[in-house]
């Protein structure tokens, strides 16, 4: 019997990569052309809903490379994490290797992963010393990853974005995960504990800009937070509780002064500043008590769909592939 060859996934996630398409597709072919002779390979591009010629470039590489380009396009944009996790259930290699369709990250280590994934390592992960992106917003996320590190359960991983090779028993271990919004980083430090870094030095998206704003980094952040740590809702809790019984010695001591001293006190001021710190007291303790009750139910995932696919571009067997123009 001839050895089957062993198959590595290439997952690309996009959104609006029209300036990229192309060239990342000439770079992966080239490293299997070359380097990984030895290799099966299948590129799955994983569409979020591109407003430029994306999904165009796409369907022109799926006609060109229908031997090795697959693609899916989702039917909204679900973002980023539910994109990456809805299309890791699409690959089928022996090992994922997850690279960004803006070439910030270099698809030229992939040589690297996969000789560490040889020497019998199951994740792969590329962590960035330097980004050519904007030095403010490099500077916040290293902030937010020792603000993070502080407060999470497990120690997390800094300056990591997905970017790795991932065997296929750590992907199936991902395709178990529920969770309608997963979040990455948390999920690889806390069920591959015993990763192995690949250091590198991030380049400038090709498209220009980030699609990340404030609100979307910030949401992404608040993610993070919520899906790795209790604490900053316990201390709440804490708080809240420690300031209860200042509040209650304050007021019994206000009360005493008023008793004994009736003119230090103008009318009225003294029920308004028991009242002001008992309510702001009973304000922040049940803050956090409820904040425990939505941690607790952000454990028991809603039942939704990561995302719903639109069309699937050389995924059946058989299929012959057709232009959506030719779709009439």
């Amino acid at each position: 019997m001839l050895n089957r060859k062993k198959k590595i996934s290439v997952l690309i996630p996009c959104y609006n990569e029209e300036k990229s398409i192309m060239q990342i597709h000439e770079i992966i072919t080239g490293i299997f052309s070359k380097t990984l002779k030895s290799y099966d390979y299948e590129i799955i591009f994983a569409d979020d809903l591109s407003s430029d010629d994306t999904r165009k470039m796409i369907r022109d590489l799926g006609k060109t490379d229908r031997e090795h380009v697959k693609a899916v396009f989702n039917a909204a944009n679900f973002g980023l994490m539910r994109n990456v996790f809805s299309a890791f259930k699409l690959t089928d290699g022996d090992a994922v290797f997850l690279v960004f369709g803006d070439l910030q990250d270099p698809p030229e280590l992939l040589p690297r992963f996969v000789k560490e994934w040889e020497a019998g390592e199951r994740v792969i992960i590329g962590q960035k010393t330097g980004s050519n992106e904007n030095k403010l917003m490099f500077f916040m996320r290293k902030l937010y990853y020792r603000i993070i590190d502080w407060f999470s359960d497990r120690p997390q991983i800094r300056q990591y974005t997905g970017f790795g090779l991932y065997d296929r028993s750590f992907v199936e271990v991902l395709n178990q995960i529920e969770d309608m919004k997963p979040y990455l980083k948390q999920v690889v430090s806390e069920y591959a504990a015993n990763y192995k870094v690949i250091p590198y030095q991030q380049n400038c998206s090709n498209r220009g800009k980030s699609n990340y704003n404030f609100y979307k980094n910030y949401d992404f952040a608040m993610e993070g937070i919520t899906s790795s740590t209790k604490k900053i809702m316990r201390l709440s809790t804490l708080s809240g509780a420690v300031l209860g019984i200042f509040s209650a010695l304050y007021a019994v001591s206000v009360i005493i002064k008023k008793l004994v001293f009736w003119d230090s006190y103008p009318f009225g001021m003294a029920s308004i500043t028991v009242g002001i710190f008992m309510l702001g007291a009973m304000q922040l303790f049940f803050i956090g008590i409820l904040g425990e009750y939505i941690l607790s139910i952000n454990t028991k995932t809603l039942k939704r769909p990561r995302a719903t696919i639109e069309e699937k571009i050389n995924f059946e067997k058989d299929a012959v592939y057709m232009p959506e123009e030719d779709q009439r």
